[in-house]
């Protein structure tokens, strides 16, 4: 008995598999890496946490409102930058622009809002890098952390500057959307950094 070929199931079509770019696997890569520093830098804080001899000490000098203010500020930025990838994926640069150059604002905020706490510290509590534990470990990553959200409004800038000249499209935004990657890793580390340095450490933990 013969089967006629009509007859027998058809297949599946076949789906190519998603897979990252080369672009997109260095920037995954790099982001593994600075989890593996950023880790470093926290667990050191941690470890000396509570161990110095000399004021002040977290619960005296960290305070929370301007923290608090800057933090909803970047927090707010990923879903700002997450709006304007969709909005160049629509091919609505005019929205993208806006967009960003919103991400741009609420991440120069952050930084301002975080100068005016180390000169508080500083001015008022004496405290320095170099004042005790709390200051080397305190100044080490909160400065780390501040200098990667330098650089990514520096290139979000960079980024905005080539979208207004028109020479970022939809067809060609594998850019744009490693930069969003290292934003939402930095405002992502920031929860961690916020969680352990201003409510373990003032709390006494």
């Amino acid at each position: 008995m013969t089967t006629d070929a009509a007859d027998l199931p058809i297949p599946p079509p076949i789906v190519p598999e998603h897979t990252l770019s080369a672009p997109e696997w260095g920037m995954a890569s790099f982001l593994v890496s600075e989890v593996a520093f950023f880790g470093t830098l926290i667990v050191t804080y941690v470890a000396f946490m509570g161990r110095d001899v000399v004021g002040p000490t977290p619960a005296e000098a960290l305070t929370l409102p301007v923290v608090i203010l800057s933090t909803l500020c970047l927090l707010s930025s990923s879903v700002v930058i997450h709006a304007a990838e969709r909005a160049l994926e629509r091919d609505e640069p005019r929205i993208f622009c806006l967009f960003l150059a919103a991400t741009i604002a609420l991440g120069i905020i952050f930084l301002v809002l975080t100068g005016f706490e180390w000169y508080e510290l500083i001015t008022k509590h004496h405290l320095t890098i170099g004042r005790n534990l709390f200051g080397t470990t305190y100044y080490t990553l909160v400065g780390f952390h501040g200098l990667h959200v330098t650089v990514g409004v520096i290139v979000m800038l960079i980024v905005l500057n080539l979208a207004l000249r028109r020479e970022i499209t939809s067809a060609n935004r594998t850019g744009v959307t490693l930069v969003g990657w290292h934003w939402h890793f930095v405002d992502a580390l920031w929860i961690v950094v916020f969680l352990v340095v201003y409510v373990a450490s003032r709390s006494g933990a």
